[in-house]
């Protein structure tokens, strides 16, 4: 299921929100956000320096460049924010009765071409972190990702025309 898009502060910003729920523990799918040796596994480039509200996250941009991403919002096993270059990201968790119910929300300050990318590159992390909680390989995310790629254009079009709210 594709993210949901809508225009916020009258236009001038932008939210994405992913909703998943998943047949797992809160704690098992918080330790996929918050845990080095899980967070490894769905997103390699990003790691956990400081796990506490001004912390902060590490994003390995390669070539030995680094984006330290400030922590905003830290409850234990509920949520999860932190800062990506002007944008906001945020994790909610609640326990329901088949499990974990995972809502991501990106504030996006301003559209650009590189959006669906972005939007793509959650949706296929939301669905290798599925994966691996359920214990199943995921083959190639390249040929997940491109699929999603293709979806978000689309989606973005449709935003930028004033069709995506």
């Amino acid at each position: 299921m594709l993210a949901v898009i809508r225009s916020i502060e009258n236009g001038g910003a932008y939210e994405a929100r992913f909703e998943r729920t998943w047949d797992h523990s809160v704690a098992s799918v918080w330790a996929m956000l918050t845990d080095n040796e899980q967070l490894a596994k769905w997103f390699p480039e990003l790691r956990v320096d400081d796990l506490r509200v001004g912390g902060s996250f590490k994003f390995d941009m390669g070539g030995g460049s680094a984006e330290q991403m400030e922590i905003l919002a830290l409850e234990p096993l509920a949520v999860l924010a932190y800062t990506w270059a002007e944008d906001r990201v945020r994790f909610e968790l609640a326990e329901k009765p088949e499990g974990c119910r995972l809502t991501l929300i990106e504030r996006i300050a301003r559209i650009t071409d590189h959006t669906p990318r972005d939007l793509a590159g959650w949706h296929v992390c939301l669905d290798v972190i599925a994966a691996l909680l359920d214990g199943r390989a995921v083959e190639s995310r390249k040929a997940l990702w491109e699929k999603e790629y293709e979806a978000y254009k689309r989606l973005i079009e449709r935003v930028r025309a004033g069709a995506g709210d």
